[in-house]
């Protein structure tokens, strides 16, 4: 009898430590172990999730790996890690693709004039009859394009009209944080006044639900009634499952706000700068990010390696997964970036954070593109409120402001006294402009028009030939990306991290011998348990055979190999079950897998999702790591590797042939009709977060069928759909000219495994 023997040194597969005999399965049969009972993968995700706000251990350097940015070696190298990042971040904010573009209808009207500057007010339309509040001050000392400067405020009491009071002015005067009472008191109005005496329009406008953007509450209330099928509201499971987020509303705010801003006559579209403090610190650097129009960006006491932002405005799915708030300003680059740091989470942007974005301006060539001013004195000492927006970050500002406009303005920049706007003054809203719409119906029909928009966006996108195959590809295939977070390609470029020891025992069971292994992906330091069946006159063709049940799908209850296991053993193929994140080794008390949230903020996917993979996408990650090991060269290379995903698996299976292509010959799915948008039927929205199939996203993108589409050219079997593939999935296959190479099963349930397996040997 032959035995198989595995050459050692050459494969990245791991043995168990512990190998046992069929004499070793107990008497209800279970799968067999790769690890002794009791011990789980030695795998990082397993340990705690990803948060915004990590309480950082002593040990600095490891407090820098929450959100640490490294940069880039070259720039051809950020040319491709930018392309991803950025689409990452439009995908995130529901903005892959761009929703159409409407009028913006802006109206502007209440002229005040205070000598050296004009201020009016504006609303101005994003979506149809959802509206962008702000108040536009322009300098009377120049006629014709000149600089412009965008103004997002950030999360100070009323935005906008924000009056800091008669003892707040009084402390922040003592503390020396603030030189004249206008500006203590009014400091958001402080810097568009200064701005504008320097010579620049500004445009000061509103967030979400502050001020007079009255249309949506900012943060969630009662959201009661506001998952339903036809009709939903931010922040529950049906819009998370389209991106549909704050965050993301607030982002095309402004960037609709740029459009209508870089139109004016009197703007220069080639000199706008954008800055903000805060929340508004975010916007600046997120539309630096995603639009490359602003020439310059000075987003204030928010860039840091540490906290990323706590308001639901400044969190979506998928946002910072892999990144942070470093590594997005640095999309900014090579276009200047001015930074202050205070004494909140900001402060160590000096040693953590600030360096890496100087070498990565001077790898551009940029040495000089990137500044950080530190003002941590007004700690303690400024209303035991240091994040601030103050005098001299003001005038940090308006230097970096000057220097990259050419304002030609005299050094140093300090602010006047000026006579502040009153609300009446600033308010957009008056008799002759009456309030608009706002309240839950009014949000759900909001989101009703941007669900339309992109179904007809979709629409648009189903392929037709080479070229609309393409563009669906790049669209859909790339959402798709995204939302799994890994390709083949980059489970390639991982290392292994471990070395197999020399000799491990092999159980040979006659017809075929099992090899227990552990598939290592060492980067993210992740631990697959996984078995072959390899047959004593293997073809190189390897087969793996997903399940609900992990490996022990490939058995029956005696712990033999089912009948079409045997069948493709028989046919000189080797098999591989494997245990995804969830699955058998992976739980130790059994209990099904589902979805952790986090446990301060678990009210809102995006605090969540934003920083961790869904479960859904971390076993298509298992499956891609498996596939990569197949091909790695060894002993255990397979020159043709199919997939298999029957029985519940079948969507798993189509992610991962979506994301690893023509590297599978064959994939056999069998759908069973799922679709991740039925996870929000859930009852309650938190339920709903914890499915085990909640992938946010999905829903928009063709939902399932969209991710079996992009199998096209390839092999297919499809089950589970009816007589007739998905209407994508077929014009995919069309217009590849490859409908041969799709096969749909619609026949007996009794017959769907025993017909899958006739289409593989085929």
């Amino acid at each position: 009898m032959s035995t198989f023997r595995c050459p050692t040194g050459s494969c990245r597969w791991l043995f168990a430590v512990a190998a046992c005999g069929a004499a070793c399965l107990p008497a209800r049969a279970e799968a067999p172990r790769v690890l002794p009972p009791g011990r789980l993968p030695d795998d990082a995700r397993l340990g705690d999730l990803r948060i915004l706000e990590p309480e950082f251990p002593d040990d600095r350097e490891r407090a820098r790996d929450w959100f640490r940015f490294e940069p880039c070696a070259a720039p051809e190298a950020w040319a491709a890690r930018s392309e991803r990042l950025r689409r990452q971040l439009l995908v995130a904010l529901g903005l892959w693709p761009m929703p159409t573009k409407t009028p913006p209808g802006a109206v502007i009207h209440g002229k005040v004039d205070r000598g050296e500057y004009t201020v009016e007010k504006v609303f101005l339309e994003s979506f149809p009859g959802h509206f962008v509040t702000g108040s536009l001050y322009r300098p009377t000392s120049r006629s014709g394009p000149g600089p412009g400067v965008l103004c997002p405020h950030g999360h100070w009491a009323n935005g906008r009209f924000y009056d800091a009071g008669e003892k707040s002015l009084r402390q922040q005067i003592d503390a020396q944080a603030e030189v004249h009472e206008s500006g203590a008191r009014y400091p958001l109005q402080a810097r568009c006044v200064q701005l504008a005496r320097m010579g620049c329009t500004v445009f000061h406008y509103d967030m979400v639900g502050y001020a007079d953007s009255v249309q949506i509450s900012h943060r969630p209330g009662n959201r009661a009634g506001m998952n339903t099928r036809e009709n939903w509201g931010y922040f529950s499971p049906r819009a998370e499952l389209h991106l549909q987020n704050m965050m993301g509303l607030q982002t095309y705010n402004s960037i609709r706000a740029l459009d209508w801003f870089a139109d004016l006559p009197d703007v220069d579209p080639e000199r706008i700068a954008v800055t903000g403090a805060s929340g508004g610190g975010t916007q600046t650097f997120l539309l630096g990010a995603v639009d490359r129009r602003p020439a310059v960006a000075f987003p204030a006491v928010m860039v840091s390696a540490r906290m990323q932002g706590g308001c639901t405005c400044e969190n979506a799915c998928y946002l910072r997964i892999g990144t942070g708030n470093v590594e997005i300003a640095a999309l900014i680059a090579p276009r200047p970036l001015g930074l202050t740091c205070a004494d909140d989470w900001t402060r160590k942007m000096p040693t953590e954070g600030f360096p890496d974005l100087q070498r990565h301006y001077a790898m551009l060539g940029r040495h000089d593109g990137v500044m950080l001013t530190q003002l941590l004195e007004f700690g303690h000492n400024y209303l035991r409120f240091p994040h601030n927006y103050n005098h001299w970050s003001r005038r940090a500002m308006y230097d970096w402001l000057d220097e990259h406009l050419d304002l030609g303005q005299a050094r140093p920049i300090d602010e006047r006294p000026f006579e502040p706007l009153s609300r009446a003054e600033m308010s957009v809203w008056d008799d002759d402009h009456p309030k608009p719409p706002s309240g839950d119906d009014y949000e759900r029909s909001l989101l009703r028009w941007i669900t339309e928009d992109s179904q007809k966006q979709m629409s648009r996108l189903v392929p037709r030939d080479a070229e609309s195959l393409a563009r669906f590809r790049a669209v859909v295939g790339g959402a798709v990306d995204v939302m799994i977070g890994r390709h083949l390609a980059d489970v390639d470029a991982q290392p292994v991290g471990h070395k197999p020891p020399d000799k491990q025992p092999l159980d040979d069971r006659g017809k075929f011998t099992l090899v227990r292994r552990l598939v290592s992906n060492g980067a993210p330091s992740e631990e697959v348990p996984a078995i072959v069946l390899m047959p004593k006159r293997w073809n190189r063709r390897a087969v793996i055979w997903l399940g609900t049940t992990g490996k022990a799908a490939l058995f029956d209850e005696q712990g033999t190999p089912r009948p079409a296991i045997e069948r493709l053993l028989g046919a000189g193929a080797a098999v591989v079950g494997v245990d995804l994140f969830g699955q058998g080794e992976f739980v130790a008390d059994g209990a099904p897998a589902e979805n952790t949230l986090d446990p301060k903020r678990g009210e809102y996917a995006g605090y969540t999702f934003g920083y961790n993979h869904p479960l859904f996408s971390k076993r298509v990650h298992d499956v891609l790591t498996v596939v990569s090991a197949l091909r790695r060269p060894g002993a255990f290379r397979a020159e043709k590797i199919d997939l298999v995903g029957l029985d519940g698996a079948g969507h798993w299976a189509a992610a991962a042939r979506a994301q690893a292509g023509d590297a599978i010959d064959r994939a056999a799915v069998d759908t069973a009709g799922f679709r991740f948008v039925a996870v929000a039927d859930t009852a309650e929205a938190e339920a709903a977060f914890k499915h085990p199939d909640f992938l946010p996203g999905a829903a928009k993108y063709f939902d399932l069928p969209g991710m079996v589409a992009l199998s096209s050219p390839g092999k297919l079997w499809l089950a589970g759909e009816g007589p007739q593939a998905p209407a994508v999935v077929a014009a995919a296959y069309r217009a590849a000219r490859s409908g041969a190479n799709l096969t749909v099963f619609d026949g007996d349930e009794a017959q769907k495994e025993q017909a899958a397996l006739e289409w593989l040997l085929q």
